[in-house]
């Protein structure tokens, strides 16, 4: 199913809104990445549609049709009925002139194909006495049934869908022709491959207007009008049950549209309380004119309703009945993979989750899935991750930040363009004296520090880094960083005591001046004693000189 479907993973936010929109959460996550399911898709285009970052593509098929055109057979388009309120004020012969030039043999409305199948529901039942008949014209629905509540595939009309039944027409009347379907669906394109041999290739509307772009082809203003049309109303909420008679007595004929809706009525069904009943089933709110390309490009449900409805006509199109038999299709059921895991897997992984408790289950809905067991259950299927929970990051996210701030050795402080205390740690109260952070937060800083730094760093918006102050109230020594941040219009304080520090400093200074000191007197006392010892040096001199001359003098005289 998911080669109809296409993923850009360089697009890919991992922002999970395509999974909070798939109806049937057939969607997996694996390298932050969303993968399409195809076992489980339905092709609802639903992840097409509200996907932001336009991560999901519908794969194109204009190449494909352009090989065909250019291969020499003869090509025609049949043209979904909502196509009206696609290109405003363009009739079906428009669409058919403007499809000529691109090469195709010709233009025809799948309304013609509806008719037919409407025709059919009729006498299904009225011949066939069905007591629940389910239409079976969305592909989407269809494969909701086969893969999702097999049980009711007895309810399910088996029948061409419009496309198939028109396009069986075209080739009836033209054996060697190639059929291309043009509408607002992703499903289409999987009928037409899974149904080989109707329908050749599939085109959206989004791109037929990009070829018609393409070639510089304008459509004309020609609204073609026909009194016999009425399926024309086809695309829209109870088109089908408009263009049928709903004359069965004891039966109820009733329209349905949205998946959401359609799972609801599924769900009654299988209780068994309903019957006697006709239901219209559409996957896309509004039907058809609701198509994933139509509600992504062009949604306006009014107008296009509008459209539809002044296009189409009061009588059927004057066209013969095909026999039963040609109009049959078998739908068989989609055996889906997975298995469901045990009450005590799913505790485990709730676990996991940070749900240890019934009450810790807030069934939010932020991760995709309606409730945190759901979610369990996509964990064990190898769809989602424990880190999809929003709860459970942000209780990590605030558990981690919560015990870096509580345990640091600094003192963390954080305060408002006002000036007003927003969080202050414990290593900050111990600091400050502050007994319980109660006692201070939403009240002024000017309560506990002087606010001139920090009102100099709001004024400058330059952060203030390593700046070392005495806390004379405190008698302590902290180094300061004061940051300020524009995103969330705080200021951090950043403070690490360093009293000690600078009572070790101020000591080894104490203990430098004192050396210095001594060590000043130490040869002053030594100068002194020199000078002494040379005194005395100086008069033993001048004796033992008086002594030795006197003695020479004595000698010579001898």
């Amino acid at each position: 199913m998911s080669e109809c479907l296409t993923l850009k993973k360089s697009n890919c936010k991992n922002c999970y809104k395509c999974i909070r929109h798939c109806p049937v959460k057939a969607i997996r996550f694996s390298g932050n990445q969303a993968h399409i399911i195809g076992n489980e898709c339905i092709l609802c285009g639903q992840c097409f549609v509200v996907c932001p970052q336009n991560a999901k593509q519908i794969v194109d098929e204009t190449e494909k049709v352009k090989v065909m055109i250019q291969s020499g057979a003869p090509v025609y388009a049949s043209v979904a009925p909502s196509f009206i309120a696609n290109y405003p004020g363009s009739g079906i012969s428009s669409l058919n002139k403007a499809l000529k030039q691109l090469g195709f043999a010709g233009a025809e409305e799948t309304a013609i194909g509806a008719s037919i199948v409407k025709t059919e529901y009729e006498r299904m039942l009225r011949e066939e006495n069905r007591d629940v008949l389910i239409s079976s014209c969305c592909h989407s629905v269809n494969l909701l049934i086969q893969k999702y509540f097999p049980s009711m595939l007895p309810f399910l009309a088996n029948v061409l869908s419009p496309m198939q039944a028109h396009c069986s027409l075209i080739k009836e009347a033209h054996p060697d022709a190639k059929t291309v379907f043009i509408g607002p669906c992703v499903s289409k394109k999987d009928e037409a491959q899974h149904y080989e041999g109707l329908v050749d290739a599939v085109l959206t509307f989004e791109e037929l207007t990009e070829w018609l772009k393409e070639q510089n082809i304008t459509l004309e203003q020609d609204m073609d009008g026909s009194e016999n049309s009425r399926a024309r109303f086809f695309p829209t909420t109870g088109g089908i049950l408009k263009t049928m008679a709903q004359d069965l007595p004891g039966y109820t004929y009733l329209a349905i549209d949205g998946t959401e809706n359609c799972i609801a009525a599924l769900k009654e069904l299988q209780q068994g309380n309903i019957h006697k009943c006709f239901i219209e089933m559409s996957a896309c709110v509004g039907s058809c004119v609701g198509g994933p390309v139509m509600e992504k490009y062009n949604r306006s449900p009014v107008a296009d309703y509008k459209a539809v409805s002044n296009y189409a006509g009061h009588e059927d199109f004057d066209i013969a009945q095909p026999d039963a038999g040609k109009l049959k299709k078998h739908f068989e059921a989609i055996e889906l993979r997975n298995g469901l895991p045990s009450e005590s897997e799913i505790d485990e992984i709730l676990k996991k989750m940070g749900k240890n408790r019934k009450e810790d289950e807030l069934n939010c809905g932020s991760c995709g899935y309606n409730t945190c067991r759901e979610k369990a259950i996509a964990i064990y299927h190898g769809k989602a991750d424990i880190s999809m929970c929003l709860p459970y990051l942000k209780e990590k996210a605030e558990s981690f930040s919560d015990a870096i701030v509580s345990n640091t050795p600094n003192a963390l402080i954080v305060v408002n363009e006002a000036l007003e205390v927003q969080l202050v740690n414990p290593s900050a109260r111990k600091i400050l004296n502050i007994r319980y952070a109660s006692d201070i937060l939403g009240d002024q800083l000017v309560r506990i520090l002087d606010p001139k730094p920090f009102i100099k760093v709001l004024e400058s918006r330059k952060s203030l880094k390593n700046c070392r102050t005495f806390l004379a109230e405190y008698n302590r020594y902290v180094e300061q960083s004061i940051i300020y941040d524009a995103t969330y219009h705080m200021l951090l304080c950043i403070m690490r005591d360093v009293t000690e520090e600078e009572r070790q400093r101020q000591k080894r200074e104490n203990q430098r001046n004192q050396t210095v000191e001594t060590a000043d007197k130490v040869v002053d006392k030594q100068m002194r004693i020199v000078q002494e010892i040379a005194s005395l040096l100086g008069e033993t001199a001048a004796e033992t000189k008086i002594a030795l001359t006197k003695l020479k003098e004595s000698v010579s005289d001898e």
